[in-house]
């Protein structure tokens, strides 16, 4: 049994911050807006102490927070569990099997996605396809669906590492099945509400924003990007990208107009970027720019902040560059090097925060004059390929390994 029991221990390594509920909190996968960003312009410096740093059991997705709780996905033994902490204290609240987990040699052990958190319920889609709704307080299951025998879906190598995307009423999920390449789920009792294209899917997360005043829901799909109106699913446009072997990073939407879409794809692909427009209910996804083999995100999606692009550049490369790049013409306004480009980043106001591959968080001025850290520090251990998540001054951070060392912590800074 993999790292069997080495969850037990997380009551010993508890350092209790009692009393604190945590306001809107980062409820999905890149935030509470999806977008990786969060307007908070209180964070100037990385000092601070840790709050709590618990086992949690191999994973790749990132901790879901909203009021006193925190929730993540995780290995344990052999099987995949939704587990639910206190925020404040680290302390297990509850713990749900969702699924097998997947052994991965050369990638990793556990679940590739992260919960979604909306109302009292939590949403996960497994690495096998197993999509669950379950009942925050307690972590009883609500619902689930098994998407792959359910409704055709085919399994990618690596597993499933497309998060859940919850919009009104609906709970949105990529699939790959004749028919069923994009779903809808009604997030409080299940049912199938819609299902659209044969497009096969991949490992980026979907990404829902609002563009030309419509709301949609834009998938990286073997394809390239597919927009779909989430209430019906009917498709507003397409934008063709090329796929080899894996695209993880998810769609980026910015700009002066916030209609510039941004994708990129490892494995020698590359970016680029559409200007996407409605004329009397007809809408089109035109070229501004790509960079074949350049400007490569592998798997960490980057951020866009006041029309520039922020992200870990590479294709495996554990010295790959933190880069910024103006979303409208894909031109290079600085590059770092040395970050590695399986880390992850987010947004938290004007300033980017970094979990590197090796473990350490950086803080960086968002701006296109030039880089400039602000400072350095080193929370983890072990492989480091994840973003943080940041709510009100705390940073939830994870880390993942193959020797059952994996842990969680929560930072409070000053």
């Amino acid at each position: 049994m993999r790292n069997s029991g080495k969850w037990m221990a997380a009551a010993g390594l508890v350092l209790a911050w009692a009393g604190v509920v945590l306001a809107a909190g980062w409820p999905q996968y890149r935030g509470p807006n999806g977008d990786g960003v969060v307007a908070d312009a209180g964070l100037t410096a990385l000092a601070g102490k840790p709050v709590w740093k618990v086992p949690v059991g191999d994973a790749f997705g990132q901790i879901a927070v909203t009021d006193d709780k925190a929730v993540l996905f995780a290995e344990r033994g052999e099987d995949e569990f939704a587990v639910c902490l206190n925020a404040a204290s680290g302390k297990e609240q509850w713990a749900t099997r969702i699924d097998k987990s997947i052994a991965d040699g050369s990638g990793g052990n556990g679940p590739r996605t992260t919960p979604a958190i909306d109302g009292g319920h939590v949403y996960i889609y497994g690495t096998h396809m197993k999509l669950a709704c379950l009942d925050l307080a307690s972590g009883k299951e609500v619902w689930q669906h098994d998407v792959a025998k359910e409704l055709g879906g085919k399994e990618l190598m690596w597993g499933n590492a497309a998060s859940p995307v919850v919009v009104d009423d609906l709970v949105i999920v990529t699939g790959s099945g004749s028919g069923h390449g994009i779903m809808a789920f009604d997030k409080n009792d299940g049912k199938l509400a819609w299902a659209k294209t044969s497009e096969k899917f991949t490992h980026a997360a979907p990404t829902s924003a609002t563009i030309a005043g419509v709301k949609q829901v834009i998938c990286f799909m073997q394809s390239g990007l597919v927009s779909v109106e989430p209430k019906s699913g009917e498709v507003l446009w397409k934008f063709a990208h090329e796929y080899k072997t894996s695209t993880a990073a998810s769609p980026v939407v910015g700009g002066k107009n916030g209609d510039v879409v941004y994708c990129s794809a490892g494995y020698g692909v590359g970016a680029a970027a559409c200007r996407v427009s409605n004329n009397g209910g007809k809408w089109t996804a035109t070229e501004l720019w790509s960079t074949p083999g350049e400007n490569l995100s592998h798997w960490s999606t980057p951020v866009c902040v006041d029309g520039f692009i922020y992200g870990l550049f590479g294709h495996n490369d554990g010295k790959g560059p933190l880069a910024c790049l103006d979303i409208e013409t894909g031109k290079v306004k600085w590059s770092e090097p040395g970050f590695g480009s399986q880390g992850g980043i987010i947004a938290v106001g004007d300033k980017l925060l970094i979990q590197t591959p090796k473990g350490e968080l950086v803080l960086v001025t968002a701006s296109p004059a030039g880089f400039k850290e602000l400072g350095r520090s080193s929370i983890l251990k072990g492989k480091n390929w994840t973003a943080p998540a940041y709510v009100d001054g705390m940073i939830f951070a994870r880390n993942s390994s193959q020797n059952g060392s994996a842990e969680g912590v929560c930072l409070k800074l000053k």
